[in-house]
Formats: structure tokens, C-alpha cells, sequence
């Protein structure tokens, strides 16, 4: 038996996955979440909307893109406030998610991607499955809200 090294783990900016999200707020102050869809990953999990930065996008111009592909909304990019973020292991990789907060957009929500959406008071969240990223988000949409 030899006492050979273990290989070096890959760095973790070859490990990072840069994903958006948005706590979209309606007049009334609930927050749209959506259904992950069954056969992906954390399926039946309700989150906020959003997705993966693609190489060469702007954290903002990938939320603008997602929000266009999953929910069929139009968000101009000065309607996306920053909000916080969020640091989760993910299998072999490691999330992490910038959460912005919108109140303005143009269109109607629907659920193109995912199972369901639905608008709930931020409390409400408490109560929902959520993926391990999201969940320690609520809080915060609780003080903003």
C-alpha cells in the first residue's frame, strides 16, 4: 500500500455556479415563487425565479433573460434592485445566488418552466419546501416587504 497523495480539488472558481433570482413583488406585497418541475433537480421545491449566468452576461442581463424564457415578463434592467445573496454547496459544485427585488414589470407571470407559480406573503414561506439556497432568503424579503 502506498501512501500516494490525494489529488488536488479543483479551485473553486471552476466549481462556482453563478445563478440569479428575483423576489418579484406585487402591489399587494406577496412574492411570486415557482414550482421546480419534476425531473430536475429539487423537483417539487417552490423558488424564486430565475437561473444560471451564461458566460459573458451581466448578473442582470441573465435575470432579464430567465425572467423572459420562464415566466414570459418583460424587466428593464433599472427596475432590479440587488438585494442579497446566498452561498449553498451543490453536489460537486458550489451555488451561488444573487437575489434582486423587482416591482415593476410588464406582462402577466405564467408558468412556462416551471409546475406552478404562486404569490404568497413572505411569511408564508416559512411553510413551503424550498431549496436549501432560498431559504435563508426569506427573512430578508420579510424586513424589505
Amino acid at each position: 500500500m502506498t501512501n500516494a497523495p490525494n489529488p488536488p480539488l479543483p479551485a473553486l472558481s471552476d466549481r462556482l455556479l453563478p445563478v440569479v433570482a428575483v423576489a418579484l413583488v406585487d402591489a399587494d406585497g406577496r412574492i411570486l415563487l415557482q414550482q421546480r418541475p419534476p425531473g430536475k433537480n429539487l423537483a417539487g421545491l417552490w423558488e424564486f425565479p430565475g437561473g444560471k449566468i451564461e458566460p459573458g452576461e451581466t448578473p442582470e442581463a441573465a435575470l432579464i433573460r430567465e425572467l423572459a424564457e420562464e415566466l414570459g415578463i418583460s424587466v428593464s434592467a433599472a427596475c432590479l434592485a440587488p438585494a442579497t445573496f446566498a452561498s449553498a454547496p451543490l453536489g460537486d459544485r458550489h451555488l451561488l445566488l444573487l437575489l434582486f427585488v423587482c416591482r415593476k414589470w410588464e406582462g402577466t407571470p405564467r408558468a412556462i418552466e416551471a409546475s406552478a407559480l404562486t404569490w404568497v406573503r413572505p411569511v408564508q414561506m416559512h411553510a413551503l419546501p424550498m431549496p436549501p439556497a432560498d431559504r435563508p432568503l426569506i427573512g430578508l424579503i420579510e424586513a424589505l416587504v
